[in-house]
């Protein structure tokens, strides 16, 4: 099954998503409108509507609600890009210059605000106490893990199980919310309900450990924005956790000065990346975010086959082929 197959399933449904996204992004003041603009003009995966969707579709549901939550977990989603390029100083974002570059953090900030709470405005319209209290746990979750991160910036004795841990706040947990609440719609059993969350969690580790390589290995044109940024930035994803686990001094003092000069001055990224490659930490990193892929795969055994069920076994390769 294609990519364009997969998201043929819910092709119409996500036209719509991106309509209600659009139209509820408004307010009177200007500037929350050429922000919106700018936001929707840079496109995105959109992924997480697709998952919400998809498991929806998986128990033949069709509903607007499904739309209005498809459009809720994607503005939760952005909001927390607007506030993560506000903290990591970004300046770019999919190859144009990033919000807080253009308006500045302040502005920036607050439309990340804006959008956390329009999300859980359109929540409360859907009647659904537990879809919601699922959302605010999850957004409470992602803000902890952002607070996490910036606690462990620049902590060269950070762990496997401690980055994992962010990892899982920070994206992970999303995606797991997506599929339960296509769950919940669908109504599902509690076998049903479980399976397809730890089918979204394992996904979205497996994705976001692969955003973490794309940080390494990607060039800058395919990535869209400076590669070998979480390390300038002092963030210690996988690659750079089992490089600095070997015990190389070598690599220990090459990591601690990119890390000092939150650049690639002394050291470059080109030999950061050879390091990593040597020692196996790339490797390493590939075969975990390959085994959470597995993982998301397994979880689907509890359900029979249909074209829904099929796509959601196939994503997983896409996920990590991707070059962006």
């Amino acid at each position: 099954m294609a990519l364009s197959d997969i998201l043929g399933l819910v092709e119409k449904d996500l036209v719509r998503v991106e309509r209600v996204f659009r139209d509820e992004f408004l307010s009177d003041l200007q500037v929350i409108s050429d922000v919106a603009a700018h936001v929707r003009d840079a496109g995105g995966k959109r992924i997480r509507p697709a998952l919400l969707l998809l498991a929806s579709r998986l128990f033949s549901h069709s509903s607007d609600r499904m739309i209005t939550l498809g459009a809720v977990v994607e503005y939760i989603h952005t909001a927390t890009l607007l506030h993560d390029d506000v903290i990591d100083e970004a300046a770019t974002r999919r190859g144009r210059k990033s919000a807080n570059s253009r308006w500045g953090n302040k502005t920036t900030v607050l439309i990340g605000d804006f959008l956390y709470t329009k999300s859980m405005a359109m929540a409360l319209t859907q009647d659904n106490l537990g879809i919601l209290r699922l959302l605010s746990e999850v957004t409470l979750r992602m803000i902890e893990g952002q607070v996490l991160e910036i606690e462990r910036e620049a902590d060269l004795s950070v762990r496997e199980d401690q980055h994992i841990d962010i990892i899982r706040r920070k994206t992970a947990d999303l995606f797991g919310a997506c599929m339960r609440i296509g769950a919940i719609l669908g109504e599902a059993s509690l076998e049903q309900e479980k399976a397809l969350s730890a089918y979204g969690l394992a996904l979205g580790l497996a994705f976001q450990m692969k955003d973490d390589l794309l940080d390494f290995t990607a060039s800058e044109k395919a990535l869209g924005k400076p590669v070998g940024l979480d390390l300038r930035e002092g963030k210690l994803t996988l690659p750079v956790i089992y490089m600095l686990e070997n015990g190389d001094s070598e690599i220990r003092a090459k990591v601690e000065t990119v890390v000092e000069d939150r650049g690639f001055d002394r050291v470059s990224h080109a030999e950061i990346v050879g390091l990593a490659r040597r020692s196996g930490a790339i490797a390493r990193a590939e075969d975990l975010a390959l085994k959470h892929a597995e993982a998301a795969r397994s979880a689907l055994s509890v359900f029979p086959a249909s074209a829904e069920r099929e796509a959601l076994l196939t994503l997983p390769d896409f996920i990590l082929a991707r070059d962006h």
